[in-house]
């Protein structure tokens, strides 16, 4: 037990310099995994979940469930700080923990191995989620168990291990041992019917997004772009995982990166939704705030940008009956116009950077926006037909 207490000190101290050199917290993905990294779920199941999502996506599995060794290794001293937390709420049992430091001292690899060597005390059921897992369901209990099909399961929270398809399953798993229950119940993801079962209640399929994206996820500024990937190590982990996304209606993609598959989203509604999947609250909500500066930012571009077109277009506008306006004084003269075109010449040539409406003001009488576009036309034509006689 002291043992135990000086490497978890050790741990504790390397993750405070590490989190003092900016290690963490540094960016929204960092801010993201913080937040739910200091979620630990209460349900039995929901932990089997988050602990299944971390060995799948950053473990390595050696042996069998009477002999073997789970191992994760992560440079990220968050989800090292969770990992241990889920399995030492969840199964109690002792871990192998290693820090190597790098060379250049900005960060450190956590090494967490599991192994059927270090425990083989049977483990009493004595907590309240053990108990309800090993009672014998009786016929008033029976329910039918939701298969996991891509669909939600109504209501968001179901009896940790009373439903009598779970506990069936669950029941033909021999916990003769700590290491055997780590093995059986979280990390054997590939023996058929598990990953349904496990898999099976909305709470769980959150617990399993939030300890992915914590193991292997990313997220851009949305300042500068909306971004959000959790990197998969074959393309059976991202289809997996994004059988699991898609039962609450987002709709991942998946690309080939550098031999690895990349589940992401683009749009910032479907990661908004994942966000409040994930309950990152603060994360949502600063994601909020930014979506609707950015609307804002770009409203105000698009209204400038029309109210600066709509100058230009003014502009050259007034330029053409300028030009028009001056070529018939000098070909026809100004004289041998009528005299509302007469009028009309000489108010554009007094005033040349005003609007149309704001021309009809200075006419006598007052002439509409519409009127005052009739007689320029009309100017503009008696100039296109001297132009076509110089030519």
């Amino acid at each position: 037990m002291r043992e135990a207490q000086v490497i978890f000190q050790q741990f504790l101290t390397a993750s405070e310099i590490e989190r003092r050199k900016g290690g963490t917290g540094m960016s929204f993905s960092g801010d993201i995994k913080n937040e739910i990294a200091r979620q630990l779920p209460d349900e039995y199941h929901c932990l089997l979940a988050e602990i299944a999502a971390v060995i799948r996506y950053a473990g390595t599995l050696s042996g069998d469930a009477g002999q073997g060794r789970i191992m994760v290794e992560t440079e990220n001293v968050t989800l090292a700080k969770k990992y241990l937390r889920l399995i030492k709420k969840a199964f109690e049992i002792p871990v192998d923990l290693n820090i190597k430091n790098y060379p250049s001292g900005k960060s450190h690899l956590y090494r967490i191995v599991l192994s059927s060597e270090d425990e083989k005390t049977p483990v009493p059921h004595a907590s309240p989620a053990d108990a309800d897992r090993s009672r014998a369901a009786s016929p008033e209990d029976e329910k039918t168990p939701v298969p996991y099909t891509g669909q939600t399961a109504d209501p968001e929270r179901q009896p940790a291990m009373g439903d009598a398809g779970r506990e069936e399953f669950f029941s033909n798993i021999d916990a003769g041992d700590r290491f055997s229950r780590v093995w059986m119940e979280t990390a054997d993801w590939v023996r058929p019917g598990f990953r349904e079962c496990l898999l099976e209640y909305p709470c769980c399929r959150r617990a399993f997004i939030r300890g992915a994206f914590l193991t292997a996820g990313s997220m851009s500024n949305p300042g500068k772009s909306y971004h959000f990937e959790i990197v998969c190590r074959d393309r059976r982990g991202a289809e997996e995982l994004c059988r699991v996304i898609e039962t609450f209606e987002i709709r991942p993609k998946i690309i080939e990166r550098k031999h690895k598959y990349v589940v992401y989203l683009k749009d910032s509604e479907s990661i908004v939704d994942i966000l409040n999947v994930m309950s990152a609250a603060n994360a949502l909500m600063r994601l909020e705030n930014i979506r609707i500066i950015k609307d804002m930012k770009n409203s105000a571009n698009r209204q400038y940008n029309c109210d600066s077109a709509n100058i230009n277009k003014m502009v050259l506008t007034a330029t053409r009956q300028l030009e028009d306006i001056r070529l018939i004084e000098r070909n026809l003269g100004l004289d041998r116009l009528t005299p509302a075109l007469r009028e009309m010449a000489v108010v554009r040539l007094e005033h040349p950077e005003e609007s149309l409406k704001e021309l009809g003001v200075y006419l006598d009488p007052p002439v509409g926006k519409s009127g005052v576009n009739h007689r320029l036309k009309k100017l503009g034509e008696i100039a296109e037909a001297l132009r076509q006689e110089d030519a």
